[in-house]
């Protein structure tokens, strides 16, 4: 009976060892993973200029912590030999198989942060989309549009598509329309420079882009430096463009309109300005609603980049060996500056999903 319960006793104990030796191991692998991938989330936060290093980061450290548990758990030789082989083969695979996706548009990412065409904030084109950037990934670049939706655009598409992107300084704003042979080209450039002029774009020039069979097409450009309100500038421009036409007798229609319509010679198609311009309703800050996730991450990076400058000065001063009244002064002065900044970062950095 006793050699029965020793037995007994020495099976339990080995199935306990057994159960120990791979468990153990285990568990520290995942405990120093999940403890690493801790750290790295304090060290790189989720933010566009950390974002792909702190991708490419977890990746690897997943990776290593396969390696190492293969290695960890008490297999023999060649199965752990095969073991590893197979990992590598499957990972092999993968990449083979995501090349054409994931690594491509990886390889894309890193193409557009080394050229640096546009930033977070810039109003871009691409094919058929148009809107301002909100984030720059390292698989894909996200814009907002004049409806205030998010597009996802993979960054290979941004590399085989030519991308346009409005200038920060400034652009040109245009309006075209198409009139009839009958009204005489100089009466058509001044009332177009006298729109541009009331819609307060400087520079303004007038075109004539193209001679139909039955009518000129007239274009008029201007400058405007703050691109923040093209959209409601481009309105602005048209409707300016309309009030100027109609202002000096000109009619915007067609010539088979002309020719077709059963009325006098003397009947017109102007609208009668029936109200005052003081009367005219306050329009809405349409760019605030169409892009205000573009908005809120341009504010934030002009923070970040001031913030920085700052922390520079700041450094310099601390460097310094003059031992000043003003130099202290200085430093308090920019540390509250940062502090300052700091706070409304605080503010400003929210999730981005609950800005969606």
């Amino acid at each position: 009976m006793q050699a029965v319960a020793g037995g007994g006793y020495n099976a339990v104990m080995s199935v306990i060892n057994e159960i120990t030796q791979w468990l153990l191991p285990m568990a520290m692998v995942l405990l120093a993973t999940g403890t690493a991938l801790v750290l790295l989330r304090r060290l790189l936060p989720d933010e566009p200029e950390t974002r792909v290093r702190r991708q490419i980061t977890q990746l690897l450290m997943i990776l290593v912590a396969f390696v190492v548990l293969a290695l960890a758990v008490p297999l023999p030789s060649d199965t752990r030999g095969q073991l590893l082989s197979l990992f590598g083969l499957l990972l092999t695979g993968v990449l083979g198989l995501a090349s054409t996706t994931f690594v491509s548009n990886a390889m894309a990412g890193f193409m557009l942060r080394s050229v640096a065409s546009f930033k977070t904030g810039d109003f871009v084109r691409v094919g058929e989309h148009f809107g301002r950037v909100t984030e720059t990934a390292l698989l894909h670049t996200e814009i907002q549009s004049q409806d205030r939706d998010l597009i996802t655009l993979p960054n290979l598409y941004l590399i085989n598509q030519p991308v346009q992107v409005v200038r920060a300084s400034g652009t040109l704003i245009s309006a075209e329309v198409s009139l009839g042979y009958d009204v005489h080209r100089q009466r058509v450039r001044d009332a177009l420079s006298a729109a541009a002029a009331d819609a307060a774009l400087n520079d303004a020039f007038v075109q004539i882009v193209g001679l139909g069979d039955f009518s000129i097409s007239y274009r008029v450009s201007g400058f405007l430096e703050d691109v923040r309100a093209m959209v409601s500038k481009r309105s602005e421009l048209h409707s300016k463009v309309l009030d100027q036409l109609h202002s000096a007798g000109i009619e915007i229609v067609s010539p088979s309109f002309m020719n077709q319509r059963p009325l006098t010679p003397e009947q017109v198609f102007i609208p009668k300005r029936d109200f005052a311009p003081e009367q005219v309703q306050d329009q809405v800050d349409a760019e605030r609603l169409m892009f205000d996730k573009a908005a809120l991450a341009t504010r934030v990076e002009e923070l970040k980049a001031q913030r920085a400058a700052l922390a520079q000065e700041l450094k310099a001063l601390q460097e310094s060996e003059t031992d000043s009244d003003s130099n202290s002064y200085q430093q308090s002065w920019r540390e509250r500056q940062i502090a300052s900044i700091d706070e409304l970062l605080n503010t400003l950095t929210v999730d981005p999903n609950e800005i969606r």
